[in-house]
């Protein structure tokens, strides 16, 4: 008799690729733990700190600026005001730029406090029990998908309120010192018209121009909240149900 043959095995599929990062097969250490908050702690530091140095760099282009139309318009006193009325577009455009770094900041800066408040807080205290218990989670996600944590118009009257106020100040009371002195001392209403008047423009266009600036920058200093609304659960099932898909990051 022949040697009976061996039916071939089926085919199994291709063998399992582990093709990534396996950390669960083994316990994270305590000190494994430590070393990686240590490193992400200083990661977002420096990004944070960075991300301060745009915003003055913004801030001082905005007094540079100021300080060129200033001296255009005081000089020798023969040029127009409307040199300073143009200051205000100018000073507005770097308050936008100013509003949308601040946003990026605030992003790093929430980071690092939640590091701080639940990590190095209780060490300090020697009471290693995190205030919130999810902070960890929450600091997870955000790394999945950044986004803002506050809103651009609580970036711009954080800005006005901290710096650009006083730039407006200065453009303001430099504008009315302008409009008396220059083209003659103005004594009565009827010649600060007049020296408002430049060609064909009529004296009240500058006084519009400057109103509308004035109760933008007021609606927004009073009717724009300071923090942002309270955690909504609708937005972190969303980030849940983002996480669970396969959908890229928000670029921020």
């Amino acid at each position: 008799m022949g040697s009976e043959q061996q039916a071939p095995a089926p085919d199994a599929g291709p063998s399992p690729r582990h093709d990534r990062a396996d950390y669960e097969s083994t316990p994270l250490a305590r000190s494994e733990y430590i070393t990686a908050i240590v490193h992400l702690y200083r990661g977002e530091v420096y990004r944070a700190t960075v991300q301060r140095t745009r915003l003055d760099m913004t801030t001082n282009w905005a007094v540079l600026t100021t300080a060129g139309l200033l001296a255009f318009s005081f000089r020798e006193g023969t040029n127009p005001h409307w040199a300073l009325l143009v200051g205000f577009l100018l000073v507005s455009l770097f308050l936008i730029f100013e509003g949308r770094r601040y946003q990026m900041f605030d992003l790093w800066r929430s980071r690092v406090r939640k590091i701080e408040e639940n990590f190095y807080g209780p060490i300090l205290r020697r009471n290693p029990v995190s205030p919130q218990r999810e902070w960890g989670e929450r600091v997870a996600r955000d790394l999945f998908l950044p986004s803002y944590k506050i809103t651009f118009l609580i970036a711009l009257r954080a800005r006005l309120l901290r710096n650009y106020w006083g730039i407006y100040a200065v453009l303001l009371f430099s504008w009315l010192l302008k409009i008396l002195l220059y083209p003659s001392e103005a004594h009565s209403w009827e010649q600060v018209k007049d020296n408002m008047s430049f060609g064909m423009i009529p004296w009240w266009i500058p006084l519009i121009y400057i109103g509308l600036f004035g109760v933008a920058l007021t609606a927004l200093a009073l009717l724009v909240p300071s923090t942002p609304p309270a955690d909504n659960p609708a937005e972190e099932f969303w980030v849940d149900s983002q996480l669970d898909s396969d959908s890229k990051p928000a670029d921020v």
